[in-house]
């Protein structure tokens, strides 16, 4: 039971000292690596077209953005 409540108590100071660090910085959540870009990938997909479901995601997005474009208020 000591174990479990030290381990407990190291994780809640590494938690707090990262929640610390991060709003004193105010800096955005980054990974390290670059992403995928830093490898020469520019998609997640090598799909050379869209599934229909982002197909449609997308013709919605497009529809929003033209209605926010045309409104009047």
């Amino acid at each position: 039971m000591v174990i479990f409540l030290t381990t407990f108590a190291v994780f809640l100071l590494v938690i707090a000292a990262m929640a610390i660090g991060y709003i004193i910085q105010k800096k955005t959540i980054s990974g390290s690596c670059g992403g995928l870009g830093a490898v020469g990938i520019d998609k997640e997909c090598d799909c050379p077209e869209p599934c229909d479901r982002r197909k449609a995601r997308e013709a919605k997005a497009a529809k929003q953005a033209q209605w926010e474009k045309d409104r009047i208020l």
